[in-house]
This record gives structure tokens, C-alpha cells and sequence, in this order.
């Protein structure tokens, strides 16, 4: 063969083989275009995002401080000097925490026939929102000491009946001025809780109507016409050292799904040692005429300890032993982030 036939033969091979790199490239080039224009798949391996509810840290030192101011203002009983001033401070903080305020007032007959001057004071938040929550708890204190050996007519400091509730629900509101819950929240607190008849007095079929006075009056007439929330959360003696939180009668009468839900968050919380799941006889306390007359299925957050008899609120109830001594930030601690955590959630 001669060199120019060579030549030639080596040209048109150099030709195809630039033609066959075309066609290659062009066919990768179109395998990757395909391979992008291909739907998501629907392989049940796929990983799914949920989204993360971010609940804000609730401050034990803060509630404690709020149990403090209470106590600080002397018993707030009633009909005195001392109760009006700290319900004039509580409305006051409310207000400070970005929640639209309302003070319910009204007047109610004593266990001993005293008219008592009652004040519910209710924080509102998000008020637009149809979907809400009640957070509520008792802000007076037991007139007398009726379970002590001591001084058993003088009114007891109520750090922790009463003042504990109020104190976290405070630090609760707080967190809410920080970062508002996408549903509507109400904090309520209630009069007249503990102006009962005294232990040992001989009670009647009426006698527990004595009890839980401002909640009553609130069942009967609401601080919103037509009011509405899905639940309700009473906090009532949550600060005490050794506090147990069993799941209590009138709750699981009334609310049995809710107590569930507290309870299991508190134990993925880390604080199941507190909530325990044995149930306890139903109690007269503000949950039963909030869910029985209010229409508002709630849940009891009660310190109540099954080997203290013949009630099991404690060594300290309604004794002059309710003091600040008693009262522990832990407790307050697991109470509050479960509350918070259980808001933030729905």
C-alpha cells in the first residue's frame, strides 16, 4: 500500500473513531439528564424529616422566686390586706408577661357564713386562636392551721398549697412573653380554694361545696362568654421536696386521655420517679367543678402520697410547716418543663 493510501486509510479511521466519542458522550450526557428528570422515590427506606418542636427552658430559679414573692406578702387570705396586695402584684406580673388580663370578681358564702370578696384573675394569650389550653392553680391560702398542734388558729404561709402552682404558672407565663405557644393559652388563678371547714368539724352531704369557691363561681359564669379549651391542667402543692404526682380519681374520671399525655411526657422527661402511674381516690379540689360544671376535661397535678393517712397531701398540709423550708427547686423543676413541654406540643 502505498504511503498516500496509508494516509488516507489512517484519516478516515481517525473520522470514525471522532464519530464513535460523539455518539459515546452524547449517550452518558442523556443517561444523566434522564437519571435527574426521575421522580422522587417512593421506597418505604426514604427518610422522613419530622419536625422539631422546640420548647423553651423552664427556670426553677425563676418559679422559686415567685413561691418567695408570695410568701412574702403574708397568708393571702381572704377578705385581707395581704391577699389584695399580692392579687393586685399577680395581675400586675401577668400583665408584664404580654397576657391580656380580666379579674373576675365576686362574692361567696363561707363554710362560718362570712361573705368572702373573691378575685380570679385570668391571663390570656393568643386570644384570636380557637384551639386552647386552661393552665390553672389556687392563689389563696388555708385561713387556719387546722392540722397543726400549734397556733392552730392563725393562717399558714402556703408556700406550697397554693403559692407553688401560682409560682411555675408565673414562670410558665414568662416563657410565653419569650416565645408565644401557636395555640391559646388561659392562666388561671383561682380564689377561695382553702376556705373549707376545718378538719375534724362534722361534714355533710354540702360540706365540699365550702371548697374551691372562685372556681365554682368561674364554672358558673366564665371570664369569656361561650368559653372553650380543649383541656386544663390544675397545678395544686407541686414545689415540695420528695413530691409524688400519682394519677388522681377525679382526673382520670374526667380526663383520663389528658393524664395520659402528662404523665407519658414526663416520663420521657426523665421525671417518672415523680409521676407515678397509680391512681389515687378521686379528691375535692378545683379540676372537678372546672371539667364537671366549667365543661373543661382537666387533670389534676396533685402532690398526693398513698402512705400518708388518712389523706396523703403530706406531713406539712395545713400546717404551719408550709413554709419555704419545704419547697424544692427540682420539684418545681420537672412539674414546669412537663407543663411547658405538654403546651408546646399541641
Amino acid at each position: 500500500m502505498s504511503r498516500m493510501e496509508k494516509t488516507e486509510v489512517h484519516g478516515l479511521m481517525n473520522r470514525h473513531l471522532s464519530s464513535i466519542a460523539v455518539i459515546l458522550l452524547s449517550a452518558v450526557i442523556f443517561a444523566l439528564v434522564s437519571c435527574s428528570d426521575e421522580k422522587p422515590s417512593n421506597d418505604k427506606n426514604t427518610l422522613e424529616v419530622e419536625e422539631v418542636i422546640v420548647t423553651p427552658d423552664f427556670s426553677s430559679d425563676s418559679a422559686y422566686y415567685y413561691v418567695e414573692k408570695q410568701v412574702g406578702f403574708g397568708p393571702r387570705v381572704p377578705n385581707t390586706l395581704e391577699h389584695n396586695t399580692c392579687g393586685v402584684w399577680l395581675a400586675d406580673e401577668l400583665r408584664r408577661h404580654g397576657a391580656e388580663v380580666i379579674v373576675q370578681e365576686a362574692r361567696a358564702k363561707a363554710f362560718d357564713g362570712k361573705i368572702l370578696e373573691l378575685q380570679n384573675i385570668v391571663g390570656q394569650y393568643n386570644l384570636e386562636a380557637k384551639s386552647r389550653v386552661m393552665l390553672y392553680a389556687h392563689w389563696d391560702t388555708r385561713p387556719f392551721a387546722d392540722k397543726d398542734t400549734v397556733r392552730k388558729n392563725d393562717p399558714i404561709d402556703g408556700a406550697n398549697d397554693g403559692g407553688s402552682g401560682v409560682g411555675i404558672l408565673l414562670e410558665v407565663a414568662r416563657q410565653f412573653s419569650i416565645k408565644a405557644p401557636s395555640i391559646g393559652v388561659d392562666i388561671v388563678f383561682f380564689d377561695g380554694e382553702d376556705y373549707g371547714s376545718p378538719d375534724g368539724l362534722p361534714s355533710t352531704n354540702t360540706s365540699y361545696l365550702y371548697w374551691c369557691l372562685g372556681s365554682q363561681e368561674w364554672a358558673k359564669q366564665p371570664h369569656r362568654y361561650g368559653y372553650r379549651a380543649r383541656f386544663g391542667i390544675l397545678l395544686d402543692m407541686v414545689g415540695a421536696k420528695d413530691a409524688v404526682f400519682n394519677r388522681e380519681g377525679t382526673s382520670m374520671k374526667y380526663a383520663p386521655n389528658i393524664v395520659r399525655k402528662i404523665w407519658s411526657r414526663a416520663s420521657e422527661l426523665g421525671h417518672g420517679k415523680l409521676f407515678r402511674n397509680r391512681e389515687t381516690p378521686p379528691t375535692i379540689d378545683d379540676n372537678l367543678f372546672v371539667s364537671e360544671l366549667g365543661g373543661v376535661p382537666s387533670a389534676n397535678i396533685v402532690d398526693y402520697r398513698m402512705q400518708v393517712i388518712p389523706m396523703g397531701y403530706g406531713p406539712f398540709h395545713h400546717t404551719h410547716g408550709d413554709n419555704m423550708s419545704i419547697i424544692d427547686k427540682g420539684t418545681l423543676q420537672a412539674v414546669g418543663e412537663t407543663v411547658l413541654s405538654v403546651v408546646y406540643s399541641e
